[in-house]
């Protein structure tokens, strides 16, 4: 597939589809204190999207949007630079892609149960 994500290594070429680097992001960003799911985002574009995640650029340069529900409570801007921080290492350090910018849209606070 011509938007799979692809790093030339030095025994060969390592192919990575966009729906892998989603599903990290995903794993990664509900495993974080004070997130409580994934939201569809509200952007509408030519933009690869799962639940709410949308992954550009190419492998050097991944620019990755990730929209997310938040405990009710907690502080919003800690919680999004976790978020932040954690899926910016995990999908370099599990892809080894280059992550440049990790967006992440507070989409709804949840009251939680």
């Amino acid at each position: 597939m011509a938007d799979d994500l692809t790093l030339d290594l030095e025994l060969g070429r390592l192919t990575i589809s966009r729906d892998a680097v989603a599903e990290i992001v995903a794993e990664t960003a509900v495993a974080c204190y004070g997130v409580v799911g994934i939201s569809a985002g509200t952007r509408v574009g030519r933009l690869f999207r799962r639940e709410g995640i949308s992954v550009e650029g190419d492998a050097t340069a991944l620019r990755i949007e990730l929209h997310v529900v938040v405990e009710h409570g907690l502080n919003l801007a800690e919680v999004a630079a976790t978020v932040r921080s954690q899926v910016s290492y995990e999908v370099a350090r599990l892809t080894g892609l280059g992550v440049t910018a990790v967006e992440v849209v507070i989409q709804r606070v949840r009251q939680s149960a």
